[in-house]
């Protein structure tokens, strides 16, 4: 009794200090594991006592050191100090302004600009060397004149290519897309920027008849948007929507003021060419942003050649008192009549053009696998066309762009005999001595007019106002010309009014410009660039006139290039006719339209889906019977709803509960499924002394199953039943005193593989299954519900159906009578509405 007594003693101290071990283990564990340590509050506090003496200590040198400071430099010292650290305190709230926004904003574009004209400048220069330097070699002068142009081509091609095929084109079509509404993928990248900057500078480097103010106006965009993202960081409201459409227009505005050197027309042009509709409180926007980019580019310009003046980008020198007859508007408005009636059939070849190379099956796919066959081809072609010692000697193109332009703009009539010197060097690198002038300009302006739209068609960054100027202010100077040879003293014989020639070749660039922009605005740009105001109501003359003209003929280049893009863009209407005004919604809206409604399936939910491609949201009625909308779901919202009823998760949780389900049902019919313990148990087990001392297992050890028996027992002082009703152990060999535990073998042992594949159903229970899932209701929740889409009447206009979308940017709305649906209204209905409305068929 007392051996059994001292016996059960010692298990119960034993039993005691391991139980204190695991303790202190767990803790120690637990503290390491938390990355924490044990400590004693004393030792913490003193720890925490010598912080703030340091700290403190700390405080007072520095309050010392500052008061030496001060008493060693003096009060203006610590005065300036404390003004630096205010400016630099207010400069971080302030940088998120506007003004800053819009100076950066100007400064950075009026810098990219004048480093691309530098790099035009020097590959321009480099190609007259070469062509002077090989003069003597009149074959290798030949080849080395194309050489150069076809390798920057082909530069740019690749370039773009590679780091951002959004950079090809224009970008102005794109710009007025995104500013609409629509989101175009990587348009507006700092990759998109360098793509265009770089292939920009190339192409027109290499002489191609292209320029780079719609390029501008993209490269404006993209950097108002990275702008804005950098400076959401200091404040937060460019991060807003509303916020990044106001500086995005603002920042179109400026790609072309700083260029062109002229804030106000840039302004306005910009904002004809990108927007619908403009916000008024984003003009003195558009205005300060322009005027800093303005001035910075013509800042640049003067300390780089050293001009004594900041002159204009073409400066002319009419200095006449009267620099037009009143007679000569008539002749200013045909002027503007040849304007519109050129500028349509520019845009009509041009977009048959590209539509023929692109519907041409053989030469599309030849082209898409020899991606450097077609710009090869084009640019040595138009390379040898420029070859000055061949057909480029009726070209000029000894000349720059700027050089031609102001050449056409000169003050001065080619038909004298009394030139000066300055006049007669100008006038050597057209040659007109040879033949007859209105020839030479005639083969100018040809060769300009066709050579820009094969050029406008290579796969590089580009622009098309300069050419199209070219043109027109060749026509223009062909007019003024043959006036001045017809009236060499006037119409009216006269001193007061002589005739201009450079005055007609300044309103034929404009009028020229406007029939093929289609905007009012190019005159301000014209009258900006060249400083000649005393000409502005001939150029609004014939600007007005052109624009009616091409509007009623042909859309716009920008208008074409969206239609031969097929970007989700509307359309303007351009008919003046009255019965425009009586086409309404219920004459060109969709009456077949597919919906959902609150108690349909989920199998009918599935049918629509498929069968409705394109679609990418559904109205949402009441029932099927009176139609009443109740709002809109988009269609990935109910894709997401019907994964989630029958997807792979939905399934293997269908699939466990069936699978433990049956489990439940299979257990309960056993007798025995508690712990059994086998015959002989722990109070008869001695353990043998001489056995090896075996640590204690802990609790965190796996054991594996090589340690592991698996032995059959029958139950204690009964019987033994049927083999199915006995359950099978598992024994760890551990330690002798280790108890014995049984448990369900088919539940513990294999439930690791039985449940990812034990439970999975087969092909044909997974169909039954869906079957049966499909057939219930579809419960649609209030998040996923839009309560208020866009909703029109039948009685709607189309005009203000146009506004509408096009304000609003309204993707698609639907058509209700008493908020019963009958039809819908998407951006393909009303763009096909307002083409038909255009050509006069729907009336």
């Amino acid at each position: 009794m007392n051996s059994s007594t001292r016996e059960m003693k010692m298990t119960t101290t034993d039993s005691v200090e391991d139980d204190s071990k695991n303790v202190l283990e767990m803790r120690y564990q637990t503290t390491v594991m938390s990355g924490q340590y044990w400590r004693s509050l004393g030792d913490y506090a003193k720890e925490q006592a010598a912080q703030l003496r340091q700290l403190e200590k700390k405080i007072v040198d520095g309050a010392k050191v500052q008061k030496k400071e001060q008493s060693h430099y003096g009060k203006w010292l610590a005065w300036l100090r404390n003004l630096l650290k205010f400016t630099r305190r207010k400069t971080f709230v302030l940088i998120g302004g506007d003004w800053v926004f819009l100076a950066l904003l100007g400064i950075l574009m009026a810098i990219l600009s004048f480093t691309m004209d530098l790099g035009i400048y020097a590959c321009f220069t480099t190609r007259l060397w070469i062509y002077n330097h090989f003069r003597i070699y009149p074959a290798l002068q030949f080849f080395t004149w194309f050489t150069l142009p076809v390798l920057l081509v082909l530069f740019a091609t690749g370039f773009v290519f590679i780091v951002s095929p959004q950079a090809t084109g224009s970008g102005i079509p794109e710009m007025k897309t995104i500013m609409r509404g629509v989101v175009l993928k990587e348009y507006l990248t700092f990759r998109t920027l360098i793509a265009k900057t770089v292939g920009l500078t190339a192409a027109l480097g290499s002489g191609m008849p292209l320029g780079k103010e719609g390029a501008l106006v993209h490269i404006g965009g993209i950097v108002g948007t990275l702008l804005s993202k950098l400076l959401t960081s200091f404040k937060g409201i460019y991060g807003n929507e509303s916020r990044k459409t106001d500086m995005l227009a603002t920042a179109c505005a400026v790609g072309l003021s700083c260029s062109l050197g002229a804030p106000i027309g840039g302004v306005l042009f910009s904002i004809e060419v990108t927007s619908v509709y403009f916000a008024i409180r984003n003009y003195w926007r558009g205005f300060f942003s322009a005027v800093f980019g303005a001035l910075m580019f013509r800042l640049l310009a003067y300390w780089s050649n050293s001009e004594g003046t900041l002159t204009t980008v073409f400066p002319t020198s009419f200095q006449v008192d009267f620099p037009y007859d009143p007679h000569e508007l008539f002749i200013f408005a045909l002027v503007g009549v040849f304007g519109g009636l050129s500028g349509a059939v520019f845009v009509l070849f041009h977009r048959r053009y590209v539509l023929f190379m692109r519907n041409n099956t053989r030469i599309s796919s030849f082209l898409k696998y020899n991606r450097f066959i077609y710009p090869s081809i084009v640019s040595v072609l138009i390379a040898s066309l420029f070859y000055p010692s061949g057909f480029g000697r009726y070209l000029a193109t000894t000349l720059s762009t700027k050089q031609q332009v102001g050449a056409l703009f000169a003050n001065f009539t080619w038909l004298s005999d009394d030139l000066s010197v300055e006049q007669a060097e100008r006038l050597s690198h057209w040659d007109v001595a040879n033949t007859n002038l209105f020839v030479g300009l005639g083969i100018f302006m040809s060769a300009n007019f066709f050579l820009s739209i094969l050029a406008s068609t290579l796969a590089v960054p580009r622009g098309s106002l300069i050419p199209i100027f070219k043109v027109g202010a060749a026509f223009g100077r062909m007019i003024g010309e043959a006036m001045y040879f017809w009236f060499p003293e006037g119409i009216l014989c006269g001193n007061l009014h002589s005739i201009l020639p450079g005055g007609y070749a300044i309103v034929g660039a404009a009028a020229f410009s406007a029939g093929v922009t289609h905007t009012i605005s190019i005159s301000i740009v014209v009258v900006e660039m060249t400083g000649q105001i005393q000409h502005l109501i001939p150029i609004l003359v014939a600007v007005i006139v052109s624009n009616v003209i091409s509007t009623l003929l042909q859309p716009s280049i920008y208008e074409s290039d969206i239609m031969i893009k097929q970007l989700p863009y509307l359309p303007c209407i351009i008919s003046s006719r009255g019965a425009i005004h009586s086409i309404f919604v219920e004459d060109f809206m969709n009456r077949n339209v597919k919906y959902i409604w609150h108690g349909m399936t989920y199998g009918e939910l599935k049918n629509l889906i498929a069968d409705s491609q394109g679609i990418r949201s559904f109205p949402l009625l009441g029932d099927t019977e009176q139609k009443i909308l109740l709002g809109s779901v988009q269609r990935v919202e109910l894709m997401a709803l019907i994964e989630r009823h029958i997807g792979a998760e939905r399934r293997l949780e269908a699939a466990a509960n069936r699978y433990m389900e049956a489990r439940k049902n299979e257990i309960s019919r056993r007798k025995n499924s508690s712990f059994i313990v086998p015959p002989l148990a722990w109070q008869s087990v001695i353990p043998d002394p001489n056995a090896p001392i075996r640590r204690k297992v802990s609790r965190f050890e796996v054991i594996t199953f090589s340690d592991v028996t698996v032995t059959e027992f029958s139950g204690i002082g009964t019987q033994q039943s049927d083999e199915r009703s006995q359950p099978e152990t598992i024994t760890p060999n551990l330690s002798s005193d280790s108890l014995i535990v049984t448990v369900e073998s088919d539940v513990k042992v294999q439930s690791g593989l039985s449940f990812e594949q034990g439970i999975g159903m087969s092909p044909e229970e997974i169909e039954e299954w869906e079957a049966n899932e499909m057939l219930k209701v579809v419960e649609f929740k209030k998040d996923m519900i839009d309560p208020a889409p866009y909703q029109l009447v039948e009685r709607t206009s189309l005009h203000k159906v146009h506004a509408i979308f096009s304000l609003l940017g309204v993707q698609q709305a639907y058509v209700t009578a008493l908020g019963k649906l009958v039809g819908v209204v998407s951006l393909t209905e009303l763009r096909k509405a307002i083409e038909s409305a255009n050509s006069g068929v729907l009336s």
